[in-house]
């Protein structure tokens, strides 16, 4: 082979292998078998001359050479797809698929909804949306845009800020007529709370009260969960008072199935973020995303911009 054995095809399982460490996970991911994605691999080392990748039983990692070849091809696989989108102009656009990671509950509850509106707008632009709560690597699974809650410590993706994510306390009626409903946060350390489990100190809640005032009391109780449909689903049951995202709860509260919980006492909001992966960033479809979600998701109930 020569290096016009080099192809874009084969660029891109390198790519993706080096990227996720796995064979299996990249034939998975592009629909063919592994024995292709095992063909591509050694075609493009016997194209370039050099070990890209060192295999064994249990996992794949780059060589020295595969780490620079691996810089140069993201670059290269970048740009072809940026030149594709500016030699169709505004078609460009509007092909293609973007994949978009977002927290579980919100995904269900706001964000698909966008992105349905988002693929009426522009019907040629596939969109895989992954839901967990995981804070996963965007690089390796393959991810263009992710949609987080909370504080960010990845700063090697591009961040877009979207708001401030507000929260309330609330319970049920069932729940606050057997029980009764605290008057101060104080009363809270005697009632039943229905905590988050993969969200570090939620045995103790923090509050801002009238006039600035902050109050951190322990909240403790016998159902922990890690989903936010779970909880709703806890909350409604009458199992004890949450504190909830304002969209988690919006259309229960409306409907008089849960009831705010020391009106005027609340957990401090959430911030609301965007991270894009900087290589996706130029790429036109992925900028009509990210300009379209950041437009439309302050539509969310109780997501308020900075």
């Amino acid at each position: 082979m020569d290096r016009s054995d080099v192809t874009l095809e084969r660029m891109r399982t390198f790519v993706r292998v080096a990227e996720r460490g796995s064979l299996s996970a990249v034939a998975r991911e592009l629909g063919v078998g592994q024995s292709t994605v095992t063909r591509h691999l050694r075609e493009l080392e016997e194209a370039v001359g050099v070990p890209l990748l060192s295999r064994t039983t249990r996992r794949v990692t780059m060589t020295d050479e595969g780490s620079r070849y691996y810089t140069d091809s993201v670059q290269v696989l970048r740009l072809v797809e940026q030149a594709g989108d500016e030699a169709r102009g505004t078609r460009g656009a509007s092909a293609g698929t973007i994949r978009i990671s977002c927290t579980a509950a919100l995904g269900v509850l706001h964000v698909s909804r966008l992105i349905f509106a988002f693929q009426d707008r522009y019907p040629d632009i596939g969109i895989d949306l992954s839901l967990t709560d995981e804070r996963i690597d965007l690089v390796r699974e393959g991810v263009d845009i992710a949609l987080r809650l909370g504080p960010l410590t990845d700063s090697s993706m591009k961040l877009r800020a979207l708001g401030q994510s507000r929260r309330l306390l609330v319970a049920a009626p069932a729940y606050l007529a057997a029980r009764g409903g605290p008057a101060v946060p104080q009363d809270l350390p005697g009632h039943e709370g229905i905590r988050m489990s993969n969200i570090a100190g939620s045995d103790t809640l923090a509050l801002q009260g009238p006039v600035g005032k902050r109050f951190a009391v322990p909240f403790g109780g016998r159902f922990r969960v890690d989903h936010g449909l779970a909880a709703r689903e806890a909350i409604v049951a009458g199992r004890g008072i949450a504190p909830a995202h304002h969209w988690l709860v919006d259309d229960l509260l409306a409907a008089g199935r849960l009831e705010v919980v020391l009106p005027g006492y609340f957990p401090p909001p959430v911030p609301l973020s965007m991270l894009i992966v900087p290589e996706r960033a130029g790429i036109a479809r992925v900028r009509l995303l990210v300009d379209f979600l950041a437009e439309q998701i302050s539509g969310i109930p109780g997501i308020e911009k900075r």
